[in-house]
């Protein structure tokens, strides 16, 4: 019975220490900084690790075109391309966080973890 409370107390504190690590990764995701490109780097969009978009830039000679829904296509692509950089930022982090922690089932997680 006392060997039952013993794992309960570390998993407790297992689960204090993720918590704490989370938070302090949460906060880390604001700085990491990722691109995605599109039309030969013609369109670019910048996002940070929160998966927000942060800037666009759309060379001159792009917009001179007027070829609106060619821009439109190429401003997805790369936000598209940008998202999925910062997802798998996040997931790299994430993976960096729990290494060492012997938590059943946790590997699994974090091999879906940024993914849809």
């Amino acid at each position: 019975m006392f060997k039952g409370l013993g794992n309960l107390a570390s998993m407790m504190k297992n689960a204090q220490e993720i918590q704490s690590k989370m938070s302090d990764m949460q906060n880390s995701l604001k700085d990491v900084i990722v691109e995605g490109e599109a039309g030969g780097g013609m369109v670019k969009v910048t996002a940070n690790g929160h998966q927000e978009i942060v800037s666009c830039t759309i060379e001159p000679s792009l917009m001179e075109t007027g070829d609106k829904e060619l821009i439109e296509e190429l401003f997805v692509s790369a936000g598209n391309a940008a998202m999925l950089k910062a997802k798998e930022a996040a997931a790299e982090k994430m993976s960096e966080l729990t290494s060492g922690m012997n938590i059943p089932g946790l590997s699994d997680a974090m091999a879906n973890f940024g993914k849809q």
